[in-house]
């Protein structure tokens, strides 16, 4: 369920709003009674840690990308 929240409490409250959103909590922003926007946790949030450290691994241990000349590229890049 979304909380309500006046525009003017949402300015005034921010960062405990965006603290209570990491947490799983929605708001809805109101501007004089209409509703505006959904303050809501983002889709983005950090995966299990432990899905991240295998893709990690699986990355590290693919094979390395060939035919591209490192030196040159870095020389190219300081131009």
């Amino acid at each position: 369920m979304k909380t309500i929240v006046g525009s003017y409490q949402a300015k005034t409250n921010l960062p405990e709003l965006l603290r209570q959103v990491q947490l799983g909590k929605s708001f809805t922003i109101t501007n004089r009674g209409d509703a505006i926007a959904d303050l809501v946790p983002s889709a983005k949030l950090p995966r299990d840690k432990r899905e991240s450290v295998e893709k990690m691994k699986a990355f590290m241990q693919a094979d390395p990308v060939r035919g591209v000349d490192l030196k040159a590229l870095i020389g190219a890049g300081r131009k």
